[in-house]
């Protein structure tokens, strides 16, 4: 078992001498998955305020926590999580939204202020985002700035902690700099790549917001955190190359390259879709560096010393060499997707639904075949076709999307909830279902569903693609991409079976 990162820090106990009880809301997020294991192995209670509750259950901490299912945008789901509670840890944010994210984030934190004023919770901690006094801020972190405000107006004490690029395997910041590195060893860049950077460890973040839990109730305030190091960003490439083991890159600053240039630059190259990419390129205008370091007087720095950013980087790509990602950026829903129900459920009615049907016998177990269903995507690739696949997901990835470059957070597992390449998991049930549900840009929504069932001989694969068009162009887009379907869609079942069924044969000379 991992070391806690705040083992050496007080923890809060309410007046009956028992572990404070946390609730922690964007449980599905980077960081709040993480906060719970970390919370717990502390020794504190928690509770999880998550919509779509059913998406944690493949998390390591699940039996050890109570979950409210519910929005933090209904008055009834938040006063059913906050009742009880002494520390609120506020995790949300809609930087994903494609529009009136602002606005989103704005009545998302009064409504949470309000309820947690009205169930009495003694500490709300927010982690927020570094912002320079006396600059023009960009949306984004001046969105973090306002919702800090809306949470400390409250009248709950409330410890806003102020982060800038947080390096860790899975985070948006960190799969940024990490895909620019490593695939451009020349690049012509924007003039942001100068602009100075604090950056932080992930381990370092959770320290802190496990510690601030038990900071004195009289105190409520802002606080910068950040690494030892600070950088422009071109020197934080150079220094992630040299982590990394890479040659030094050639970087040439232009002055040219306007933010929405080098966002959809951004886009294109790493897994970072083009709403997101946009509003932390917009955000690296501003000098994102600690004015003090008053929170080392209430939370000390670990016995080691807080993380230098070589240490975090040779930890991150430790950490994905070893499929050890506990949680990815891609891991919180993307707001706009499709959440409607399956097509063939009961409740449907109406509409226009294609599908395209495979099924293919096997000698293979259920279980053996369900090995090669759930590693799908990510670098195994869809067992067929591979230029057409990455040729959907170029185009996609022209037009705002996903793409490819998303992956897997695990090569092998997977998780309901978890992003798979342009798909994200919408049901799993080992060792007999797999549905994905496209979060590429289409006129429509769409599935691809595995179901496995057993037979006399081994088992029988079930592959369904469906398609639910929106509009006469949504038609149009279904017949025009027909024939491909024709081409991919039969290769893969049947190599997928045959994948499973030599793995079989192996085992068993």
């Amino acid at each position: 078992m991992r070391t806690p990162c705040a083992a050496d820090l007080p923890v809060l106990k309410t007046a009956a001498g028992e572990p404070a009880l946390c609730l922690v809301t964007g449980a599905t997020g980077y960081i709040g998955g993480r906060l719970i294991r970390e919370l717990l192995l502390s020794g504190y209670r928690v509770r999880v305020l998550a919509r779509g509750a059913e998406r944690l259950r493949d998390h390591e901490w699940i039996n050890s926590v109570e979950v409210i299912d519910g929005d933090a945008r209904d008055p009834k789901a938040l006063a059913a999580a906050l009742a009880g509670v002494d520390v609120a840890y506020y995790l949300l944010h809609a930087l994903m939204s494609s529009t009136n994210f602002e606005q989103e984030e704005n009545l998302t934190a009064e409504l949470f202020a309000a309820a947690a004023k009205s169930n009495n919770v003694k500490r709300i901690v927010y982690l927020g985002g570094l912002a320079p006094a006396h600059q023009e801020l960009s949306d984004h972190l001046r969105s973090r700035v306002e919702t800090g405000r809306i949470l400390r107006d409250s009248g709950v004490p409330t410890i806003e902690l102020r982060a800038g690029v947080v390096i860790g395997s899975g985070s948006a910041s960190f799969e940024m700099l990490r895909y620019l590195t490593e695939r451009l060893p020349a690049m012509i860049t924007p003039k942001w790549v100068n602009t100075r950077i604090q950056p932080i460890a992930v381990r370092d973040v959770l320290r802190y917001l496990v510690g601030s839990a038990a900071i004195d109730s009289s105190i409520s305030d802002a606080y910068d955190i950040g690494g030892p190091d600070v950088f422009t960003y071109v020197q934080m490439m150079q220094a992630y190359a040299k982590a990394a083991g890479l040659r030094k890159r050639i970087i040439v600053p232009v002055p040219v390259l306007t933010p929405n240039l080098s966002s959809g630059w951004v886009g294109l190259v790493t897994p970072v879709p083009l709403t997101l990419a946009r509003r932390l390129v917009e955000s690296l205008k501003n000098e994102v560096i600690c004015k003090d370091d008053r929170i080392r007087s209430l939370i000390p720095d670990p016995p080691q010393g807080l993380t230098n950013f070589h240490d975090a980087v040779e930890l991150a790509l430790t950490r994905i060499k070893e499929a050890d990602v506990a949680t990815r950026w891609t891991n919180a829903s993307t707001p706009g997707a499709p959440s409607e129900a399956l097509p063939t459920d009961p409740d449907w009615a109406g509409g226009t639904l294609y599908s395209d049907i495979r099924e293919v016998q096997s000698s293979a177990t259920p279980a053996q075949l369900w090995k090669f269903v759930e590693s799908i995507g990510g670098e195994h690739g869809y067992y067929t076709a591979t230029f057409a696949w990455e040729l959907r997901g170029f185009l996609d990835r022209i037009v705002g999307g996903a793409g490819l470059r998303r992956g897997r957070r695990d090569a092998e597992h997977l998780r309901e909830g978890d992003a798979l390449d342009f798909w994200r998991v919408e049901a799993l049930e080992r060792p007999k279902l797999l549905r994905l549900r496209a979060e590429m840009k289409l006129p429509g929504l769409a599935w691809l569903e595995f179901v496995i069932e057993p037979t006399e001989t081994g088992s029988k694969l079930i592959q369904r693609a469906l398609f639910v068009p929106k509009g006469l162009f949504g038609h149009a887009y279904w017949w025009s991409i027909s024939p491909l379907h024709g081409f991919v869609f039969p290769g893969m079942a049947k190599h997928l079976v045959q994948a499973a069924e030599k793995a079989a044969a192996t085992t068993t000379v």
